[in-house]
């Protein structure tokens, strides 16, 4: 029953990201931790005919890139299993290309603390993973690094990621990170944003504890080589 519902969330959150505008097409992919697999939306499959039955799991251990089901995985399949592997407390990953992260992410800007929301990212900024073709472990190493205690990050010249502890949560950073983009871009066209200060977003980030809107980063773990 849990595996049916976590198959039928993603096809959900599939949809909702084009609906939401933070993605177009078949672009994004999402995926969610269950048990000891990784399931994940596959590759090439327009979202509205999208059925539960056709996402793809992937073993967590094991065989590094095996997977089962009709349909391939998504081609960003690396980075999603790395981040799982990597990282335990995130129990889903958004990825998409809304328009305001990706302009950010063409001109390979990162995003700074223009904004006290910043801090629902574990940090004083969401940075920029520098540029690598998509579906390769290069992508998904320069994922790992810019995700280190955060839990988004853009992809140079391509998109973004958001990671949460559950899909909800990874969609709603996914929106918010899309929404922040926006903030700054436009502040950028009237003189550019006064930004907060390091402490200004550790005292938000305290009370996002209380709030219960931001994960808390595990310790790294070395991701499994291919």
């Amino acid at each position: 029953m849990k595996d049916h519902q976590d198959r039928e969330a993603i096809v959900a959150a599939c949809r909702q990201m084009n609906a939401l505008g933070i993605n177009q097409g078949t672009s994004g992919n999402i995926s969610v931790r269950h048990g000891d697999a990784m399931l994940i939306s596959p590759s090439a499959t327009p979202y509205h005919s999208m059925r539960p039955e056709e996402i793809a799991a992937m073993p967590l251990e094991g065989e590094y890139g095996a997977w089962s089901g009709p349909l391939k995985p998504s081609t960003e399949w690396r980075f999603h299993l790395d981040i799982m592997r990597a990282r335990p407390e995130v129990g889903a990953i958004v990825h998409s290309h809304p328009t305001y992260c990706t302009t950010l992410a063409i001109a390979r800007k990162e995003i700074p603390a223009c904004h006290y929301m910043i801090a629902a990212f574990g940090g004083t900024n969401v940075r920029c993973a520098p540029y690598a073709t998509f579906g390769t472990k290069e992508l998904s190493v320069h994922a790992l690094a810019a995700l280190e205690g955060r839990t988004a990050c853009l992809l140079a010249n391509h998109g973004m990621i958001a990671t949460g502890a559950n899909l909800d949560k990874a969609m709603w950073l996914a929106v918010e990170l899309e929404t922040i983009a926006r903030q700054y871009y436009n502040s950028l066209l009237i003189g550019g944003p006064v930004l907060l200060s390091d402490a200004d977003i550790a005292e938000t980030a305290a009370k996002f504890a209380t709030y219960g809107l931001q994960d808390k980063p595990a310790a790294k773990k070395k991701a499994k080589a291919a």
